[in-house]
């Protein structure tokens, strides 16, 4: 199976400048991502902004977050590229940026009827829902 590139990755998060391997990508995440990817990924996946606040919140607690300057903690960038790589593959599936959001945050019988949002949280469930996103573009059954 294909997989997005580290440029899209970026992109989603609103690197500068962008990565041109997953290499890059890989160092700029241990070396703690900007504050603002956090932000722009999260306005990626959500609809509203509560939604926002909440998913802002359960990926970095809000006093952590409040007293973050430039940079999110290794940790806290993993989660981030985690969830943009997400975002950008099912945007690649979908070929749209509406569509993906509206997939990722409706629940899927193939996840036990969680978002493949949630199932996101954790990088097997990341996972998961990255080999459904291929076999939905692929035509595989499910």
């Amino acid at each position: 199976m294909i997989s997005v590139s580290a440029e899209h990755i970026a992109i989603v998060m609103s690197l500068s400048p962008l990565p041109h391997s997953f290499s890059e990508l890989d160092e700029m995440v241990r070396n703690g991502l900007p504050k603002s990817a956090l932000r722009t990924s999260v306005d990626h996946l959500a609809r509203t902004k509560e939604e926002r606040r909440t998913l802002l919140y359960r990926l970095v607690p809000e006093a952590t977050y409040k007293r973050r300057r430039d940079r999110l903690s290794p940790e806290e960038s993993e989660k981030t590229e985690r969830l943009a790589r997400v975002y950008a593959t099912a945007e690649q599936v979908w070929d749209s940026g509406e569509d993906a959001r509206e997939f990722l945050n409706t629940p899927h019988p193939l996840l036990h009827g969680m978002t493949p949002l949630e199932v996101s949280m954790s990088e097997l469930g990341a996972r998961r829902v990255e080999e459904l996103l291929w076999k939905l573009f692929y035509g595989m059954p499910v």
